[in-house]
């Protein structure tokens, strides 16, 4: 019984975050976003690098599982499957560094319950220094609910400067804790 009210009160508390994120929006927009330095880079799920003129264009970044990332042993969103992440690119901004994760289709419609999960091991498969428990906070947050909101956004941006905080006030600075979307 305890289990099924947890259940039931977790899905109310989505929806009425949705809901927040729909009111209020999650960040800025994607073009405030763009790079201050031509030294950005991009990593792609095949793991090559590209520039980020390639990646704008969608040259230089296909999409594909990473070699040696590893394999998901169940899908339960046959529908979406992985890869979730086709390429990301740490990029410098006016407030330091930030790692943009662009998605693939399936990214952005899976309904997986470990999709989370599987999206941030393909993150870390392309960008290891992305593996701090803040940067993974904010990348759930945009899994959960950034998503829901603006599914066609171009990136996700998150930044390893921002600090960690609990699931109320990630939510409540709509998965940008500490200052705006850069």
């Amino acid at each position: 019984m305890r289990t099924f009210r947890t259940t039931r009160a977790a899905a109310v508390l989505s929806l009425m975050v949705a809901l927040v994120f729909a009111l209020t929006g999650c960040g800025a927009d994607s073009t405030s976003s763009a790079p201050t330095s031509a030294s950005a880079s991009s990593v792609s799920g095949s793991g090559a690098e590209s520039s980020v003129s390639d990646a704008a264009s969608g040259s230089g970044a296909p999409s594909g599982a990473v070699s040696g990332a590893p394999s998901v042993s169940a899908v339960l969103d046959p529908a979406h499957p992985p890869p979730y992440v086709d390429h990301v690119t740490w990029v410098s901004t006016a407030v330091g560094p930030s790692l943009q994760i662009y998605p693939t289709p399936n990214g952005r419609a899976s309904i997986a319950d470990d999709g989370a999960q599987v999206a941030w091991r393909e993150v870390l498969a392309l960008a290891p220094d992305a593996d701090t428990p803040g940067m993974n906070a904010q990348f759930v947050c945009h899994w959960n609910f950034a998503r829901a909101v603006d599914p066609n956004k171009p990136s996700w941006n998150i930044e390893p400067q921002r600090p960690v905080v609990d699931d109320s006030t990630m939510i409540a600075t709509r998965c940008n804790p500490g200052a705006p979307e850069e």
